[in-house]
């Protein structure tokens, strides 16, 4: 019996929910570099039960979709759903469904600072990971979208 799931390849696209589908493509195009490849909505099932169904909403829910491709060639999936029921307010990163976009950089300094000039709030100040933890040297800093949106900004130590 296989235990790990068959043919898994690796991981095609991280989507996010956004409360304003142009102003999360703005920020991950002109501020973090990526290029929307397209939008397509809504997304929608204005009768049945499709979005229940198939994307576990409420069955009225309404949803304009954008992806975007980041340098790294990863792609984002950004949602910005219209529902009965909404909660508008993202979970903490301790809270169940917790999460962040981690973000590989040659300088955590250096992005860090260009965030700052440009008004993203940056979370303290870079951090060094100590020596005895497996990635030793690691540097990063927390960061977030204009929505609340965490994301970090990641350097591995540097090799060789």
């Amino acid at each position: 019996m296989t235990t790990a799931l068959p043919g898994l390849l690796g991981v095609h696209h991280v989507a996010f929910t956004v409360p304003d589908l142009d102003e999360a493509v703005e920020f991950f195009t002109a501020l973090i570099g990526g290029e929307e490849l397209y939008r397509a909505g809504p997304v929608e099932d204005r009768d049945g039960d499709w979005m229940h169904r198939h994307l576990g909403v409420h069955p009225r829910a309404s949803a304009d979709v954008a992806v975007v491709r980041l340098p790294d060639g990863r792609e984002l999936e950004l949602f910005e759903y219209r529902a009965p029921g909404q909660r508008r307010v993202p979970p903490a990163n301790s809270d169940w469904g917790g999460h962040h976009l981690a973000l590989r950089v040659a300088d955590v300094d250096a992005a860090a600072a260009f965030l700052r000039a440009r008004g993203v709030r940056v979370l303290g100040e870079p951090q060094t990971i100590g020596a005895g933890h497996p990635v030793a040297g690691t540097r990063w800093v927390y960061f977030t979208a204009p929505w609340g949106l965490q994301l970090e900004l990641y350097a591995p130590p540097a090799t060789g």
